[in-house]
């Protein structure tokens, strides 16, 4: 008896210890991840090497271009082959991602809330309850984590030259006609240049700027919907695309195209953006004040002293990029869901990006390492401090603190702690300014079928709009004697019937 007993209590000893020593084995997790040329992943980035330590956990990012990041994403979803990753980052279930996740193609996270402790306390920190809950589908489910912000904040907006203004007398821009006679001036003084570009792609000049004119459109519509734009006094969609509005603001822009104000090379990265201001061949874009340091310590011109501003006043009100207090955030392809560790691989990615832990490292890094605590107060170590591109872009290059990526939870004052008492005052005037950041308007709660039907004709209307809205820019269609073809073609292509589906199922009536 005593033989057969010690006999089981060291086979018992054994299983324990090989328990424990495969329990100790981190998780590996592929990851989609959305490369900005301007900020490039890197694999050794401080934060990620430490929540991996911390959660024992293994993220495996595939970094893509963003250019091609939406299309990997439907792809993907579609196929749901081999190289499906375990986790897609940065994306949402508007547009055609919701008649994908209906129709079975992505796990719906609100089906087990016990496994996300840490994103449902945010969401109850923050007050967002309701904001999460207008993020879920026609069959009431929630498919996505969505980034949660306590606050939205100016982070992005018109940067041009200071120190020209100064020098001209030009007071700061309020209106656009204010930008054009800027631009207009520097052109007359520097012939050769262009004096507005652009980062990454045009899709970041069009959602800055289309909300003043009272419209949103294109790649990044605050819809989702690419084509249709939201009605805030009376809470309806209208066919942006086509509107008076669309029309006003592209007409606008055609004139700074044709009078060799706006940069026609739309598409390019941050090396060629950098190297346009920095050289004086640009002085002016809508980027990000994080940018801003780079690109004057980037230059030789003496006294180069670049700022951000306010939204300008346009057609439709002074407005910028709409924005809400949820995100694009996580999503699990259904295929994960047939992993045997499925609800671990939910617990760690909820701990890795929403613990209050987490949050905090995503955004000011380890403390001992990238800051300490003087009683309540934040101090960034000395090299953090020195960088002449400033705190919050170093911490982004050397740590990959304050990514949009992977940062999915934003205190608004944690992040005031990295930016200068400019960008505070920017952010005040912005609040005070009459709703400045609009809201973006929930997902209509389709059925899978009608999802299906309005991605498709998301996808005809959408092709189309591209190739009229470039024509119309460049001056290859004219926008006067060719609007009625193209209001035509979009009917044809049936943006009144996408119009009309999208208010049947809308959720605010």
């Amino acid at each position: 008896m005593k033989q057969c007993l010690a006999l089981l209590l060291a086979a018992t000893m054994l299983l324990s210890v090989c328990a424990l020593a495969i329990a100790e084995d981190p998780i590996k997790i592929s990851i989609y991840y959305s490369d900005n040329s301007t900020l490039p992943f890197r694999a050794d980035w401080r934060v990620i090497s430490y929540l991996e330590e911390k959660y024992n956990v293994d993220l495996e990012f595939e970094p893509i271009p963003m250019t091609d990041y939406s299309t990997k994403v439907t792809n993907v979803l579609t196929s749901q082959g081999d190289d499906t990753p375990d986790v897609i980052l940065g994306t949402s279930t508007s547009g055609g991602n919701a008649s994908l996740a209906l129709n079975g193609a992505a796990f719906a996270v609100s089906s087990q809330p016990d496994w996300t402790p840490n994103f449902n306390a945010r969401v109850e920190e923050f007050g967002l309850e309701t904001e999460v809950n207008m993020r879920k589908l026609g069959d009431g489910n929630l498919y996505y984590l969505p980034a949660l912000y306590d606050i939205p904040f100016y982070d992005g907006g018109l940067i041009l030259r200071e120190d020209y203004l100064q020098k001209k007398g030009f007071d700061a821009p309020k209106t656009y006609d204010d930008l054009y006679a800027i631009l207009k001036a520097y052109k007359e003084d520097y012939p050769d240049s262009l004096p507005l570009t652009t980062i990454v792609r045009p899709s970041v000049l069009e959602r800055m700027t289309m909300p003043s004119w009272g419209v949103s459109v294109g790649v990044n519509s605050s819809t989702g919907t690419r084509v249709l734009s939201w009605d805030y006094e009376n809470k309806v969609y209208f066919a942006g695309a086509i509107s008076e509005q669309y029309k006003q603001y592209i007409t606008f822009f055609h004139k700074l195209y044709a009078e060799g104000l706006l940069d026609p090379e739309m598409i390019q990265d941050d090396a060629s953006t950098t190297r346009k201001l920095a050289t004086g061949a640009a002085m002016a874009t809508y980027g990000y004040y994080d940018q801003i340091g780079g690109w004057e310590q980037a230059s030789e011109i003496e006294g180069i002293k670049l700022n951000m501003y306010p939204p300008l006043v346009g057609p439709g009100g002074a407005h910028h990029q709409p924005k809400s207090s949820t995100g694009s955030g996580i999503l699990f392809p259904i295929k994960t869901a047939q992993r045997p560790d499925f609800e671990q691989v939910v617990r760690k990615i909820d701990e890795v990006f929403f613990s209050e832990e987490a949050a905090k490292v995503w955004c000011i890094g380890i403390e001992g390492e990238t800051y300490t605590m003087d009683g309540d107060k934040i101090v960034f170590n000395d090299e953090i401090l020195a960088a002449p591109e400033g705190i919050y872009k170093y911490m982004q290059n050397a740590y990959g603190c304050g990514c949009d990526g992977t940062q999915l939870v934003w205190y608004n004052a944690r992040e005031m702690t990295k930016y200068d008492e400019n960008y505070a005052s920017i952010n005040a005037t912005v609040a005070a300014m009459d709703d400045a950041i609009q809201y973006v308007p929930s997902t209509p709660d389709f059925d899978d079928q009608t999802a299906e039907d309005v991605a498709l004709l998301q996808t005809t209307l959408f092709d189309a709009f591209n190739v009229w809205n470039d024509a119309f820019l460049r001056g290859t269609k004219d926008i006067e004697a060719d609007w009625d073809e193209f209001v035509k073609d979009m009917k044809d292509k049936g943006i009144d019937e996408f119009l009309e589906l999208h208010n049947q199922y809308n959720k605010y009536q």
